[in-house]
């Protein structure tokens, strides 16, 4: 498990782009027959992925979370972006078509991870919470989830909003996730930008052609800066921070937050005369 510490914005203002992308860049994840973790120190928030091909993966808690099960004081929410995959509870088998999801309540033990088809492997991607209280497994389909369509064409930030765990759907502690699509045609998410400083964020961008770029942008209103990603790559958004792309053609991107409370709208709106 990688662990990185949180940067200050007035530190991040002196960094440069090989900084930048070290302290919130995640860029080796989906690696096959592996388990990759990032921990963050911004809100102890856990970034992962599994990807089973030639074998089962089952998840461990390692040493840096000093516990038996990983989600002995967690919780976690898991998205699909592969092919066919079974994901295990406590010898509980959950089937996983793409974008299909799971939120997994603290307390559960053995979490495994498996691909239908080998040739098509399923591509796991979760974030995990600290929880204090257990709220049920639930297995997530997104033709049954709540969308919202924002944005407009003319405007080349038409898009559609899926959301997975969130209270009056999925229950969880803290963690809040979902999925937006964008448009054919358009290219910018989330702006009009906001902050929020009652949450932090992580974002998976994927969908992407091989040469395909994602113009990731950070900091605070009136010091961004940006970050070159590509696809299946995320990013650390700390709670003062923007967190906005343009990219070079449509693209998905899985969004996960976790902080003070899980209202979905509490966003501090930022001015595009503010920007800088």
């Amino acid at each position: 498990m990688q662990v990185r510490t949180a940067s200050s914005p007035q530190d991040v203002k002196a960094y440069d782009t090989t900084r930048l992308r070290k302290e919130f860049l995640i860029d080796d994840l989906f690696a096959p027959d592996e388990i990759k973790l990032v921990y963050s120190h911004i809100d102890r928030i856990i970034t992962g992925s599994a990807v089973p091909v030639n074998k089962a993966l089952s998840l461990s808690s390692g040493a840096e979370l000093h516990t038996v099960h990983f989600l002995d004081r967690r919780e976690m929410g898991v998205i699909n972006i592969g092919g066919e995959g079974v994901l295990t509870i406590d010898g509980s088998p959950y089937s996983l078509r793409n974008r299909d999801g799971i939120y997994i309540g603290m307390g559960a033990k053995e979490i495994r991870f498996e691909s239908k088809y080998p040739v098509d492997p399923a591509k796991f991607y979760f974030n995990s919470a600290p929880a204090h209280r257990v709220c049920p497994t639930a297995l997530i389909k997104p033709e049954t989830c709540a969308r919202v369509e924002l944005g407009s064409l003319e405007e080349s930030n038409h898009r559609t909003i899926c959301k997975y765990i969130l209270p009056g759907q999925v229950e969880s502690c803290q963690l809040v996730m979902g999925m937006t699509s964008l448009m054919p045609g358009s290219v910018w998410n989330t702006m009009p930008c906001h902050t929020h400083d009652r949450r932090m964020e992580v974002y998976l961008y994927f969908d992407l052609p091989e040469n395909a770029l994602v113009f990731h942008y950070m900091g605070e209103p009136s010091e961004t800066r940006h970050i070159v990603m590509r696809n299946q790559q995320a990013v650390i958004s700390p709670s003062w921070s923007i967190h906005s792309a343009s990219g070079m053609q449509a693209y998905t991107f899985i969004w996960g937050m976790v902080g003070e409370n899980q209202a979905f709208d509490d966003m501090d709106a930022v001015a595009m005369k503010d920007l800088r």
